[in-house]
């Protein structure tokens, strides 16, 4: 009876073991999509963010019908980021500047909170605040981030910088606003005069405006740790949308940034995208 009864509670640890190990293998918490990049590099498992589903989907899209095969990391800056979409990257005979190319429309901002420029972080390439505040992404560039570690004063420092930024953009964009030409007028005015002291009496009246209803930005202690223990670019935070993350593969992206690059920071030789295909 006791060896029946020693059978049976192995049997059953087995058994639960096995479950364990069933559930523990098969659960992906976020059923998120998985591709698979393969470089010239490399290979590199990217994982999407369902928190952004127009890139997510937009990449997808183009992954299907293998836009980015043959397309170069046209630009690489070591202890940055690696970017590429850039068609015209694919045509070695290309003298243009690469960059200012992409597939499709551009698409609407999705920045959200948690989601961040960690090491391996996939982000969508836009144009610059001053012809895009609406910090729309590119339809097809996109970059994977190396970045570096940084200390938490490191990153006080930064917040400050961010958030100037901020303000300078929320100024901007109400002095650009045609309903508020009265504001805009004066700093003209101001400018041609020289007349400093009064020109920066009208700018802290817009900014007690534009920043009324605004939150300075701080990093979460998500971030703060994950900046020190594993790095990043964290000055690109709230800036551009991150939709993705490499899960496997990092060592890929950290020979990708060392390669030696020439004028623009394009890679002497080509870094290519061989395929992308969906897990």
């Amino acid at each position: 009876m006791k060896y029946v009864l020693k059978n049976k509670i192995s049997i059953s640890l087995i058994l639960l073991v096995g479950l364990i190990s069933f559930f523990s293998f098969n659960t992906n918490s976020d059923n998120s999509t998985h591709v698979i990049m393969e470089t010239s590099s490399g290979k590199m498992v990217i994982k999407l963010y369902d928190e952004t589903p127009i890139h997510r989907d937009n990449f997808l899209k183009l992954v299907k019908s293998e836009f980015y095969k043959g397309v170069t990391f046209h630009r690489v800056i070591k202890d940055f980021m690696a970017q590429a979409g850039d068609p015209n990257s694919r045509n070695p005979e290309f003298s243009g500047a690469l960059g200012q190319n992409s597939e499709g429309e551009t698409l609407p901002a999705e920045i959200v909170d948690g989601l961040f420029h960690k090491k391996g972080a996939l982000a969508a390439a836009r144009m610059g605040d001053q012809v895009n505040p609406e910090k729309r992404s590119s339809g097809s560039q996109f970059y994977i981030v190396q970045g570096k570690k940084y200390t938490r004063n490191q990153l006080t420092q930064m917040e400050m910088r961010i958030n100037q930024q901020n303000e300078n953009n929320l100024v901007g964009a109400f002095l650009r606003d045609p309903s508020h030409v009265n504001y805009m007028n004066r700093v003209r005015v101001c400018q041609q005069k020289g007349w400093m002291d009064s020109l920066n009496i009208v700018i802290d009246e817009v900014k007690q405006f534009v920043l009324a209803d605004a939150t300075p930005y701080s990093f979460s202690e998500q971030q703060i740790s994950t900046y020190e223990k594993e790095g990043g670019t964290p000055f690109l935070d709230n800036g551009y949308t991150v939709f993705g993350e490499v899960v496997s593969g990092l060592e890929v992206i950290d020979a990708i940034c060392a390669v030696p690059t020439e004028s623009g920071d394009k890679p002497k030789d080509p870094v290519t995208i061989l395929s992308v295909k969906i897990k």
